[in-house]
């Protein structure tokens, strides 16, 4: 029976003029050869969301990126405590980017107040 090969140390590069890019939304799309994610930041008030990246994976990259988020998910709210995640009838999806609503009075919400 083989072993699996020791892996090389990787390091990671990171280029001086990267910028870094903030997301509160993901598009996911995927065609038997690869998985599409495009990331973009809606604001609210907002029905339009520029994409700030694209990130093309194989199905197989992407099913370890899936694994290594939950790992890590794992070890942050040990860490850090529970992420609660809202319930209703609902998707997650239409909670977090559901439109800004001003309130009846016209007047902008309290500052720390949705």
């Amino acid at each position: 029976m083989s072993q699996n090969p020791p892996r090389p140390n990787t390091s990671l590069e990171v280029p001086a003029d990267l910028q870094p890019v903030y997301a509160n939304l993901v598009r996911i799309a995927h065609s038997p050869a690869d998985m599409v994610f495009d990331f973009a930041h809606l604001l609210p008030g907002e029905s339009r969301a520029r994409i700030g990246a694209r990130i093309l994976m194989s199905p197989l990259s992407a099913k370890l990126l899936f694994k290594a988020l939950g790992e890590n998910l794992a070890r942050y709210e040990a860490a850090f405590g529970e992420i609660n995640v809202p319930a209703g009838s609902s998707s997650l999806a239409d909670h977090l980017f559901k439109p800004f609503q001003q309130p009846p009075d016209g007047s902008p919400p309290e500052e720390g107040k949705p």
